[in-house]
């Protein structure tokens, strides 16, 4: 498996804090989440060659993407390395100016 079997497509639309719309390309169509999302929903729904682009999405854009994008996301293993070093605080009492 090179891990594009599974992919996800999701469009989020949030204004002020809000998601109002979401395109999941598991579900296949716009769903709406307040009466403006709603609305817009059923706009987008009705754009035959719009909901065939963001059904594709997943393929030219996810799959696409984590072709070229793998190498730099999961396949690097590298061991994290920690270097400490003790430097006297000018807050302490003692410490040298």
């Amino acid at each position: 498996m090179n891990g594009t079997e599974k992919v996800r497509y999701l469009s989020r639309f949030i204004y002020n804090r809000e998601q109002y719309a979401m395109f999941d390309c598991d579900v296949g169509h716009f769903l709406g989440f307040t009466p403006y999302g709603e609305t817009a929903a059923r706009y987008w729904n009705s754009d035959p060659d719009g909901m065939e682009q963001k059904r594709a999405a997943a393929d030219w854009l996810c799959r696409y993407n984590h072709e070229y994008l793998s190498p730099f996301l999961t396949e690097r293993r590298v061991s994290p390395s920690v270097s400490i070093l003790l430097l006297p605080s000018s807050s302490q009492p003692g410490a040298a100016p």
